[in-house]
């Protein structure tokens, strides 16, 4: 969880506000995955904070959802052409990857369990950046990969 809050601060990802009238707040959950060693026994769990997105409003939270996937066989497609014309194929992860989209709707979300304003009442995290579990997400995410890779 450390870790995780670590990245969280380090981007940036949100400035603790009042939540003004009128505004909802979309809740959040720590969510812990499984991560095993090369033997297969289990080394720790991964601590990801995930906003509660299924609470949001088509129209008031988020405009767009859209984010394009390629299918599989266009990606063999890819690799056979890349391998005919002797092409490169690069491959990357980007850690906490949705966590460099821009939001472009004001999204609040309540203070995880465990900060240390969790229990002050009234006072809310404005996302600044993409999180995981908004519906917009993905969107924001492809978004600034597209600009990125197009300059």
């Amino acid at each position: 969880m450390d870790v995780e809050m670590e990245a969280l601060q380090k981007n940036h990802t949100w400035d603790l506000v009042p939540l003004p009238a009128g505004k909802k707040a979309v809740g959040c959950k720590w969510v812990y995955t499984p991560k095993f060693d090369a033997d297969g026994s289990l080394e720790r769990y991964k601590a990801r904070l995930v906003a509660k997105g299924y609470t949001q409003s088509y129209g008031i939270d988020y405009l767009e959802t859209f984010a394009p996937v390629a299918k599989l066989n266009t990606v063999r497609i890819l690799i056979a052409l890349a391998a005919k014309l002797i092409w490169e194929i690069h491959q990357f992860d980007v850690k906490n990857a949705f966590l460099y989209g821009e939001l472009e709707e004001e999204v609040y979300m309540t203070i995880p369990l465990g900060y240390p304003l969790s229990n002050q009442s009234g006072v809310v995290c404005r996302l600044k950046q993409a999180f995981y579990g908004l519906k917009q997400s993905p969107q924001a995410w492809f978004g600034r990969f597209t600009k990125t890779m197009k300059s």
